[in-house]
């Protein structure tokens, strides 16, 4: 069907909510329409994607997001559309970035920031979510952390008072929370190495085991990727 020149794509005017007239009269050029005319007239298959993705993602100071960040947020909606046991779930929820990280050996992590204000809605969906990302993304471990800043201290003799949530170490501990949730850390023991470096043992809860034993290497890898600090993630040796 020809619309004032241009070839009218049924499934694009409903992706794009279109409301078209019933009876439009036909073009008068109609049949001298060439193939870069036609072309024209579509949107191109990237600012297709962008309407089914601009909702799954939403970038600080409304950045552009990157086409790996457009890959995951279309991983995300087409979720949403069809897995039945999400799409609810899933419906008012959206990331901030996505990255993906070289770890240990030839894996590869993928890490998806989340709104902060949004993290215990993932939390009720994290197993399941991850579950079905890793198979969208086959052999690569996806994590899911919070957004958070790290706010500089105070200026000297300054009355502005920072929020301890807001400092280095604080945002490093919250960081490792997430990264390994739904395990709970249980222990930690830190060792300095002979050169004044040091070296911190997580420990987490052995209930977890399942969920997460296999992605122990990928942990300490996005860790070290993105705070610069060695960790070597473990269970605690239980007596028989």
């Amino acid at each position: 069907m020809h619309i004032y020149g241009c070839v009218y794509n049924p499934n694009l005017s409903l992706l794009l909510n279109l409301t078209l007239p019933q009876h439009l009269p036909p073009s008068p050029h109609s049949s001298s329409i060439d193939s870069n005319q036609i072309t024209s007239c579509l949107l191109p298959a990237r600012s297709v994607k962008m309407f089914t993705t601009k909702k799954k993602i939403q970038k600080d100071k409304d950045a552009e997001p990157t086409e790996f960040e457009e890959t995951v947020a279309q991983a995300l909606f087409d979720l949403e559309n069809t897995n039945s046991d999400l799409k609810s779930d899933l419906k008012d929820l959206f990331i901030n970035s996505a990255v993906q990280i070289d770890v240990a050996g030839n894996r590869k992590a993928i890490v998806i920031y989340v709104p902060y204000r949004l993290r215990k809605a993932y939390r009720k969906v994290h197993l399941r979510l991850v579950r079905e990302l890793e198979k969208k993304f086959s052999g690569k471990d996806v994590v899911l952390l919070a957004t958070r800043r790290i706010v500089r201290p105070p200026k000297k003799g300054s009355a502005v008072q920072r929020p301890r949530s807001r400092t280095l170490t604080a945002v490093h501990e919250a960081m490792l929370e997430d990264l390994v949730y739904p395990a709970e850390i249980v222990g930690k023991r830190t060792r300095y190495r002979i050169d004044g470096s040091k070296i911190s043992k997580i420990f987490l809860d052995p209930k977890e085991r399942n969920n997460t034993e296999y992605k122990l290497e990928s942990y300490a890898g996005v860790y070290r990727k993105l705070t610069g600090k060695d960790v070597v993630f473990d269970f605690p040796v239980t007596e028989a």
